[in-house]
Order: C-alpha cells, then sequence, then structure tokens
C-alpha cells in the first residue's frame, strides 16, 4: 500500500539551496563588499535555522490598548481611533527579528473608512524592514534593523506579524477595549489571532467532512482540530475543515471523518473512491455511539464486504501497537 506523507505545512521552508561563505585565505583584501558577505552568510544561515525548525510570531509583549488621541495630533485626527502598542520581539517567517523598543513612538491612528454596507475587518500587523541604503557612508558606525506597522483590509502575508483585528460597521468608527477578551464585538480590539514563535510541527494534518454532515457534529470536529496541537504537539491541524461529497477523488486530504449513518450509506462510486482514498495512505475516522453494538457491526460487515479490511479492536493489540500508548 502507497504511503500518505503528510508534509504541507502553514508556513513556507526554507528555500532548498546550498550556502556559499567567504572563501578566506591570506593577503586576501578586505573592502566593505566582502565583508558585507560574510556578513549576510552568517544571518542567512540563523535565518535558515530558525525557519526549518520555528514558526513566526510574538516572542513577548506587543500589546494593543485603546488610547486617547496625542496632544499633539491635528484637530481633524482627534478621534476615537488611536491605539498603543507596547513593546516587544516577534520573529518573522524568515527568522528575522523585529524588536520594538520602549523608545519608539509606538502610536497609531486606524485610518480605515467605514464600509458602506456590511462588516470589514481591518488588520494590525508589523513586518521587519531592512536598513536602507546600508551600501553609503554614514556618520555612525551601526545600523538600526527596523520595522513597520501597517493596517490593511486583507488578512496578514507570511512576512508580517498580526498584532489585533477590528470589524467595521457602516457609519462612524469608535475603537473601543474588548469588554469580553475571548468574545469582542463590533469595533473593539480582537486579540485572539495573534500567534505566538513556537516550534514547527512535523506535518500539518487536512481534515475533511461531507456536506450533509450536521452542524453539531461539524462543530465538535472543529474542537477535535484545535485540539490537535495539544493532544499530539508534533502535529498541527489546518483550518478550516473541508466539505465534500465523495464524487472525485480525494486529494489534499490527510483524514476523511465520517459519522456511521453516513457511512452505511454511500453509493457504489462513494466507496469506490473510498477505496482508492485509503489505497494511498488516508485515513477514514468513523464516529459510531458506544451503545450501537449492532450500528458497529454492520459498519465491520460493510469495511470488510467493500475494503476487504477485518478491524481489530484495540484492546486485541498488542501493548508495544502505536495506538495503545
Amino acid at each position: 500500500m502507497a504511503q500518505k506523507f503528510m508534509v504541507h505545512q502553514l508556513y513556507s521552508s526554507p528555500a532548498i539551496n546550498p550556502l556559499q561563505r567567504l572563501h578566506v585565505y591570506n593577503s586576501l583584501m578586505m573592502n566593505a563588499e566582502r565583508w558585507q558577505l560574510a556578513h549576510e552568510y552568517h544571518r542567512h544561515r540563523q535565518n535558515v535555522h530558525y525557519q526549518s525548525l520555528n514558526e513566526p510570531g510574538i516572542v513577548c509583549g506587543l500589546g494593543v490598548r485603546v488610547i486617547a488621541p496625542p496632544e499633539d495630533a491635528p484637530a481633524r485626527f482627534r478621534d476615537q481611533r488611536w491605539l498603543e502598542i507596547q513593546p516587544g520581539i516577534a520573529i518573522d517567517v524568515e527568522g528575522n527579528p523585529i524588536i520594538v523598543d520602549p523608545s519608539i513612538n509606538r502610536k497609531f491612528r486606524i485610518a480605515t473608512t467605514a464600509p458602506t454596507t456590511g462588516i470589514l475587518t481591518v488588520y494590525l500587523v508589523v513586518s521587519y524592514v531592512e536598513p536602507q541604503n546600508p551600501g553609503q557612508r554614514h556618520t555612525s558606525d551601526l545600523i538600526r534593523e527596523w520595522f513597520r506597522f501597517d493596517e490593511k483590509t486583507t488578512p496578514p502575508t507570511e512576512t508580517e506579524v498580526e498584532l489585533c483585528r477590528i470589524q467595521l460597521q457602516p457609519r462612524t468608527v469608535q475603537i473601543l477595549n474588548p469588554q469580553d477578551a475571548l468574545f469582542p464585538g463590533i469595533g473593539e480590539l480582537d486579540l485572539r489571532y495573534r500567534t505566538q514563535a513556537k516550534a514547527r510541527p512535523q506535518a500539518v494534518v487536512s481534515l475533511a467532512t461531507l456536506f450533509n454532515t450536521s452542524d453539531r457534529t461539524y462543530h465538535n470536529l472543529s474542537y477535535f482540530r484545535k485540539s490537535v496541537e495539544t493532544l499530539y504537539p508534533a502535529l498541527q491541524a489546518a483550518a478550516p475543515i473541508s466539505q465534500i461529497n465523495l464524487q472525485s477523488e480525494l486529494t489534499g486530504y490527510d483524514l476523511i471523518y465520517l459519522t456511521a449513518w453516513q457511512a452505511l450509506n454511500l453509493e457504489v462510486q462513494q466507496l469506490n473512491i473510498c477505496q482508492q482514498y485509503l489505497q494511498t495512505g488516508g485515513v477514514i475516522l468513523i464516529e459510531i455511539p458506544t451503545e450501537s453494538t449492532a450500528l458497529t457491526e454492520d459498519i465491520k460487515n460493510q469495511i470488510a464486504l467493500h475494503f476487504d479490511i477485518s478491524l481489530q479492536s484495540w484492546q486485541e493489540l498488542s501493548r508495544t501497537h502505536p495506538w495503545t500508548r
């Protein structure tokens, strides 16, 4: 049987390019260009190391709060749109450190206009910025690595670290601190989607279920997806959970979830697609109520008949089997 590898990641892996460093030998003349080559090698090596083992995100600080307009703000900008970002550190997807120190002006005004209809989401992000004109002569021996704050109405890119998001509605924009941080309302700071810098999982699993899955079951499966990282830190579940109809070949899914009734009512074509999926190393999870003995036997018979698989209770497995650990 072919094996299905879960190799897709939420963040890009580093490019598979060889590292090249400066060839140093006696009598080598050192100039700015060669010094820069040596410096870039060590920096690139560090970035590859971080990107290979970790995911980007916030290391510490970088909290966001609503503030009153600064005293020096022009009259037309003295409104309830002002935020202040706390000092802190983040690391982007390429391994670049983003350091926001206390000496920097960290006050920020959300300038996006209110939508005419519907709800508009504004994202506040921070990103790394290369020092400008590093080749020019400077009065100081040091060049600071910089960052920038941005607001945007599209989700953050890989190189941006989200600090907060705000949902705007038509008419006046008034940004508030959330009354309930776990469930912020319209116009309130939403800090739930801030990512923390952490170790990269070994794999990201992609889940799918049928279109006719009940809302309650789908929500329960969503909670399971969110729990994967806690239950098994080496894995991470991709979002969202896809809903499929089993009418075409299954690609890109590591696990297909079915209820017992869905499994028993699959059409011949759907059963054939499931069989092809299993032969590629895919996993089908069938949920059966614990008290339904007859239903369990029906599922076992269908699996044995259509997939030529004889099921075995986990209680019958060896103690050294991975499923029993």
